[in-house]
């Protein structure tokens, strides 16, 4: 049997490709390109090219009884940008899965893990977001995915579809043996921005907004490296498999908090030179601080973090960057999107 990666050529899919392989699973990608890169995808996983919403290329894949299960990476996650387009939020993150839901359920398939969002909380100064606390989502990104994930509920219900729905914090890092990474030139991660910054590639960081209720006014943020977000798909994939987990939200951070300013020191560290910083007036949607309880993925299954360190994140982030010197990168493709 094989799992469905939709999104697998995106930087968060790429990683959790290699941890199947590693399990011994086999994967098959669907990706429109749009924000991916076919080289995020290893050797020998077969990729599909189109859109998580084309539902009769869904049943191509589906009928076939060799996939088990589905994880869902494919959206579009620009905060900024929802907020000036939310019309292709609402498609591609919302519209686009009902489409791959109810293909899931035409054919079979009844195990789907959902890329989810600590945006559905909005704003949380001076406590961890649970998941059982009311979401307010403040921004068209955070409320496509919430309503995403009322959908796949009601899926689930109705039609018997179990799934795990990951709420992931802010990812950073890149594989440690620097075999996948964040490869996109128009990334607004804050350590990619950092890294180019550190690099010569930009002449500063940008720190959107200095203003703000935390210790030192910048946004406060749970930064998880992306090796541990990947492997809590294949924990909530077992748990899925093994009957252990139903229908679960399950938040994916360290549940601590650092801010930019925190970031840019981190990144300091790490290549022994200053991150030169420079701030400016806050972004639309930004909110001042999200930090994950992480109570629930550690009580439900068996996921336990290997790189909660900030340090560690911005060295492999660094060192990943580094990488790609010289690099001729991908050009992207038009339509949809991946993580």
């Amino acid at each position: 049997m094989a799992v469905l990666v939709t999104g697998g050529a995106g930087y968060i899919g790429g990683h959790i490709l290699l941890e199947l392989l590693a399990a011994g699973e086999k994967a098959i990608v669907l990706d429109d390109l749009s924000t991916g890169f076919e080289v995020n995808i290893p050797r020998g996983v077969p990729l599909i090219t189109g859109s998580v919403g084309d539902g009769a290329l869904l049943d191509k894949v589906l009928q076939s009884g060799e996939v088990d299960a589905v994880i869902h990476l494919a959206a579009s996650l620009i905060v900024s940008e929802s907020v000036a387009h939310p019309d292709k939020y609402w498609t591609n993150n919302t519209a686009n899965s009902r489409v791959l839901f109810e293909a899931c359920v035409r054919n079979g398939v009844r195990r789907l893990v959902f890329s989810s969002t600590a945006a559905v909380y909005g704003d949380i100064v001076g406590a961890r977001a649970q998941e059982s606390q009311t979401p307010n989502p403040t921004t068209p990104y955070g409320r496509s995915k919430l309503a995403t994930e009322w959908q796949l509920q009601d899926f689930a219900h109705a039609y018997d579809l179990n799934f795990v729905a990951l709420r992931y914090f802010n990812v950073a890092g890149a594989d440690r043996q620097l075999r996948v990474g964040q490869r996109s030139p128009r990334a607004t991660h804050v350590f990619k921005a950092a890294c180019e910054a550190a690099l010569g590639r930009r002449p500063y960081l940008e720190v959107f907004g200095d203003d703000y209720p935390t210790s030192d006014g910048t946004g406060v943020r749970d930064y998880i490296h992306v090796t541990d977000l990947a492997r809590a798909h294949l924990s909530a994939l077992r748990g899925l498999r093994s009957g252990a987990l139903r229908r679960e939200t399950l938040n994916c951070g360290y549940g601590r908090g650092y801010s930019v300013r925190d970031v840019a020191a981190a990144l300091s560290r790490a290549h022994g030179v200053q991150v030169p910083v420079r701030v400016s007036p806050r972004r639309a949607g930004d909110v001042a601080e999200v930090v994950a309880d992480c109570s629930a993925i550690l009580a439900k299954t068996d996921w336990r973090p290997l790189h909660d360190d900030l340090d560690v994140i911005a060295i492999d982030a660094l060192n990943w960057e580094k990488t790609l010197e010289g690099e001729a990168l991908p050009e992207q493709r038009t339509s949809g999107g991946t993580l």
